[in-house]
């Protein structure tokens, strides 16, 4: 299996820093559907103490997944 690329390398240091699988945080994701990339940063940022990079990276990857 090639290594991750992009954005998507952040997520083996999102799941050991914060303790869930990434499908997790795609779930959380999914009650502010509607708001914008930043806004959903925020969100990650404030409901759960994620730090800039890894909420930005969660954010980009559910985003390009949903053709948001």
């Amino acid at each position: 299996m090639s290594e991750a690329k992009g954005p998507r390398s952040y997520f083996p240091a999102i799941e050991k820093k914060y303790g869930e699988p990434i499908e997790h945080w795609m779930r959380q994701l999914e009650s502010v559907v509607t708001d914008t990339h930043m806004q959903q940063v925020g969100f990650l940022k404030k409901q759960f103490g994620f730090g800039h990079g890894h909420a930005n990276a969660l954010v980009a990857v559910f985003r390009a997944e949903r053709d948001l």
